[in-house]
């Protein structure tokens, strides 16, 4: 049996729609959207263009500021990166990145490089709902900070962040914010001016699109400069070279229209119905994080008295869900983001994530609240 997926925010499941609009552009259609001489490349060419207005209409950007990338993890390193490394090289007025203790490991990996580099790195603790403290961020900003690097929503607590609140003293301060909106996008309203985001980092396989094809939002009014990664060909405005994977850029556009299309928040009340009914459901349960209605949609971490994740994880082998991030699920240690929040090892070593999504029914819920139910006395029991 195909066990019952609740496992959303370490991916997404492909919308059949999706799948639907790029199945032709990798046969029929399979031209290189680069290739302008003729009606292969051009029409690729043009479904990518159309693709890249959809992902902006989804974050409030222009389609000239949206350049397509690997995926989320490599629009952090290009934005973190980039940003530092060119206000080195062109201006070097500046010197400090500021970012926060629960950010993604590709976040906090990127500005310890900077750190090696030379460059002054501040992260910044978060409180036990995974907020940052908005009053210590604005003493950490100074005329020397180059760029802020804060999540939307947090991949395995479902924090969402105060944006706009960041957002504006990150600019008042002259420096550049840039988020990481892959959890986000398509499950709360983004809105790259309201926010005055100058980078955001945006995944298509968190949005029910394909894996390997994320975008880098650049702001162009006030502009965000930024330093490429790697030389080529200069694609993607010279910031991102390297052939555009035309199948997998529409697929991601054609995911952006259908979020769009969604009412979000009829689908934010579904999904909190559901985190509602499993936590009301499960024996000897806590919340790790905000409050439901406060936090992602969709998103669980439970902590589990008395019980070891991974021995629940597998004693329930027809459910699939996991005990954190899956970018850090090589690492046998405890979650470093529920240790930020304050958890024990051991309170952490007893949490897992739960991730509704939109295929999510009410009789998954409740099979998942049965079946999770039995395993949790089964553990304790035995422990």
């Amino acid at each position: 049996m195909t066990p019952l997926y609740l496992d959303c925010n370490a991916t997404t499941p492909v919308d059949p729609l999706v799948v639907d609009t790029m199945m032709p552009w990798f046969h029929d259609q399979f031209g290189n959207p680069h290739s302008v001489n003729h009606t292969f490349g051009t029409d690729a060419a043009a479904a990518v263009e159309e693709a890249r207005r959809s992902i902006a209409r989804l974050v409030g950007a222009d389609a000239r500021e949206i350049i397509f990338t690997s995926g989320a993890t490599e629009s952090n390193n290009l934005a973190i990166k980039g940003a530092a490394r060119f206000e080195r090289r062109m201006r070097g007025r500046r010197n400090r990145v500021v970012t926060v203790a629960s950010e993604h490991k590709c976040v906090l990996e990127s500005v310890k490089a900077l750190a090696a580099e030379g460059f002054a790195t501040d992260v910044l603790p978060v409180g036990t709902d995974g907020m940052v403290d908005t009053e210590r961020l604005r003493r950490a900003l100074g005329d020397d900070v180059i760029l802020v690097s804060v999540m939307a929503a947090n991949n395995e607590i479902g924090t969402l962040q105060p944006l706009a609140e960041i957002g504006a003293m990150t600019r008042a301060c002259g420096a550049l914010f840039h988020c990481d909106a892959a959890q986000a996008a398509g499950r709360i309203p983004l809105d790259v001016d309201a926010a005055n985001i100058d980078l955001m980092s945006l995944s298509g396989h968190k949005v029910y699109g394909p894996k390997g094809i994320g975008v880098l939002y650049v702001r162009r009014r006030p502009r965000a400069r930024i330093e490429p990664l790697f030389s080529g060909g200069g694609q993607e405005r010279t910031l991102r070279s390297g052939t555009v994977p035309a199948p997998l850029a529409i697929g991601f556009g054609k995911a952006a229209d259908l979020a769009a299309a969604h009412d979000q928040e009829k689908e934010a009340g579904r999904l909190n119905t559901f985190a509602h009914a499993l936590v009301e459901g499960l024996p000897g349960i806590s919340l790790n994080g905000p409050p439901i209605g406060k936090r992602l949609p969709g998103n669980l971490n439970l902590a589990i008295e008395g019980v070891d994740a991974g021995d629940l994880i597998s004693r329930v082998p027809e459910l699939a869900f996991s005990t954190g991030s899956a970018c850090t699920s090589a690492v046998v240690e405890p979650s470093y983001v529920l240790r930020a929040i304050g958890l024990t090892p051991e309170q952490a070593a007893s949490s897992v994530r739960l991730g509704i999504g939109r295929f999510t029914t009410s009789d998954d819920i409740d099979f998942a609240i049965d079946r999770l139910a039995q395993a949790i006395n089964r553990c304790r029991r035995e422990a």
